[in-house]
Protein backbone atom coordinates (compact mmCIF):
# COMPACT_ATOMS: atom_id res chain seq x y z
CA UNK A 1 0.00 0.00 0.00
CA UNK A 2 1.00 3.47 -0.78
CA UNK A 3 0.57 6.20 1.21
CA UNK A 4 0.14 9.39 -1.20
CA UNK A 5 0.05 13.43 0.36
CA UNK A 6 -2.23 15.01 -1.40
CA UNK A 7 -1.39 18.58 -1.62
CA UNK A 8 -5.00 19.81 -0.28
CA UNK A 9 -5.86 17.03 1.92
CA UNK A 10 -2.51 15.40 3.23
CA UNK A 11 -1.34 11.98 3.69
CA UNK A 12 -4.20 9.46 2.44
CA UNK A 13 -4.27 5.73 1.09
CA UNK A 14 -3.61 5.02 -2.73
CA UNK A 15 -6.85 3.67 -2.96
CA UNK A 16 -8.35 7.30 -3.10
CA UNK A 17 -6.56 8.49 -5.85
CA UNK A 18 -6.55 7.65 -9.72
CA UNK A 19 -3.55 7.70 -11.88
CA UNK A 20 -3.78 9.68 -14.97
CA UNK A 21 -0.73 9.36 -16.87
CA UNK A 22 2.37 10.84 -17.87
CA UNK A 23 2.67 14.88 -16.89
CA UNK A 24 3.44 17.43 -18.55
CA UNK A 25 3.06 16.85 -21.86
CA UNK A 26 1.78 19.61 -23.95
CA UNK A 27 -1.03 19.53 -26.34
CA UNK A 28 0.27 20.42 -29.82
CA UNK A 29 -0.23 24.49 -30.70
CA UNK A 30 -1.64 23.37 -34.12
CA UNK A 31 -3.38 19.90 -33.67
CA UNK A 32 -4.87 20.95 -37.69
CA UNK A 33 -1.75 21.01 -38.51
CA UNK A 34 -0.40 17.30 -37.57
CA UNK A 35 -0.57 14.23 -39.84
CA UNK A 36 -2.59 11.12 -38.63
CA UNK A 37 0.81 9.36 -37.13
CA UNK A 38 1.67 12.69 -35.29
CA UNK A 39 -1.72 13.31 -33.66
CA UNK A 40 -1.95 9.78 -32.84
CA UNK A 41 1.80 9.78 -31.46
CA UNK A 42 0.89 12.63 -29.45
CA UNK A 43 -2.20 11.08 -27.94
CA UNK A 44 -0.92 7.36 -27.55
CA UNK A 45 2.56 7.68 -27.10
CA UNK A 46 4.35 7.76 -23.38
CA UNK A 47 7.55 6.92 -21.93
CA UNK A 48 7.83 4.00 -19.80
CA UNK A 49 10.82 4.40 -17.92
CA UNK A 50 12.23 1.76 -15.33
CA UNK A 51 12.96 4.97 -12.39
CA UNK A 52 12.13 8.47 -11.97
CA UNK A 53 9.16 8.95 -13.50
CA UNK A 54 6.59 12.44 -13.47
CA UNK A 55 2.62 11.06 -13.48
CA UNK A 56 -0.59 13.43 -13.27
CA UNK A 57 -3.43 12.29 -10.28
CA UNK A 58 -6.33 12.82 -9.19
CA UNK A 59 -8.01 12.54 -5.30
CA UNK A 60 -10.94 10.56 -6.70
CA UNK A 61 -12.17 9.68 -3.25
CA UNK A 62 -11.19 13.09 -1.25
CA UNK A 63 -10.96 16.76 -2.56
CA UNK A 64 -10.84 15.84 -6.30
CA UNK A 65 -8.19 17.82 -7.56
CA UNK A 66 -5.56 17.00 -9.91
CA UNK A 67 -2.05 16.95 -8.62
CA UNK A 68 1.68 15.82 -9.97
CA UNK A 69 3.92 12.87 -8.70
CA UNK A 70 7.45 12.21 -9.16
CA UNK A 71 7.48 8.70 -8.12
CA UNK A 72 10.22 5.99 -9.09
CA UNK A 73 8.61 3.33 -10.77
CA UNK A 74 11.13 0.83 -9.66
CA UNK A 75 10.63 1.47 -6.27
CA UNK A 76 7.15 2.79 -5.99
CA UNK A 77 8.95 5.69 -3.32
CA UNK A 78 7.66 9.16 -3.88
CA UNK A 79 9.96 11.67 -4.54
CA UNK A 80 7.84 14.81 -4.93
CA UNK A 81 4.10 15.10 -4.92
CA UNK A 82 3.57 19.27 -6.40
CA UNK A 83 0.01 20.83 -7.38
CA UNK A 84 -1.12 21.61 -10.86
CA UNK A 85 0.38 24.85 -12.60
CA UNK A 86 3.78 24.52 -10.01
CA UNK A 87 6.82 23.93 -11.63
CA UNK A 88 8.27 20.37 -10.68
CA UNK A 89 10.25 20.62 -7.47
CA UNK A 90 14.02 20.51 -8.92
CA UNK A 91 13.05 22.48 -11.94
CA UNK A 92 11.95 25.66 -9.67
CA UNK A 93 16.04 26.67 -9.82
CA UNK A 94 15.78 26.54 -13.77
CA UNK A 95 17.60 23.17 -13.52
CA UNK A 96 15.73 20.31 -15.60
CA UNK A 97 16.59 16.55 -15.17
Amino acid sequence: MLLISCPWCGQRDESEFTCGGEAHILRPADPDALSDPEWADYLFMRTNPKGRHRERWCHTHGCGRWFNMERDTATHDIVSVYRMGEAPPDDRDGNSS
